[in-house]
């Protein structure tokens, strides 16, 4: 059972940890050193940050099956974890927050910044285009705090055990 939990607790780091370095680290270090190039260069980091993210959303995917294999075989071998049920359902509710950000919003955003060709930073702060797509960034910062908030909870009904 020692594997199992430690397995579970490694993929919840790697998860809650990648989805701090990508929010405070990554994705404010590309605008950074590409953005003050102008337009084509916020445009570049754009297309660095999405690409990172959509790379981190298989490995997100993939730490919520380890945690949730984790918890099923631990449920069915005994002795079953404490709230057993919350936090299964709190996972496939971690689990479903990020499939919905990477597979229907991040689609939605890529197709937002294609219909513009060019950073929306661009255009006119009123220009529909620039706030839909600042609906849908935000949406999409929205929906990650659902795992990150979920994955620390995780996490600590996992090291209280």
């Amino acid at each position: 059972m020692l594997a199992l939990r430690y397995a579970a607790v490694l993929a919840l780091v790697l998860w809650i940890g990648g989805l701090i370095a990508l929010g405070a680290l990554a994705a404010p270090a590309a605008f950074d050193v590409l953005g003050p190039s102008g337009a084509h260069g916020r445009a570049l980091a754009g297309s660095v940050v999405a690409e990172t993210l959509r790379r981190f959303n298989l490995v997100a995917y993939a730490c919520g099956a380890v945690v949730l294999l984790s918890l099923a075989v631990r449920g069915v071998l005994g002795p079953r974890p404490r709230r057993f049920a919350i936090r299964v359902a709190g996972l496939l509710v971690m689990i479903g927050a990020a499939a919905y950000a990477g597979e229907i919003v991040g689609p939605r955003i890529a197709r937002a910044q294609d219909a513009i060709g060019a950073a929306p930073s661009t255009l006119d702060p009123a220009d529909p285009r620039r706030v839909e797509f600042g609906r849908l960034h935000a949406t999409s910062v929205s929906v990650q705090l659902v795992p990150l908030i979920g994955g620390l909870v995780l996490l600590f009904f996992e090291l209280r055990d």
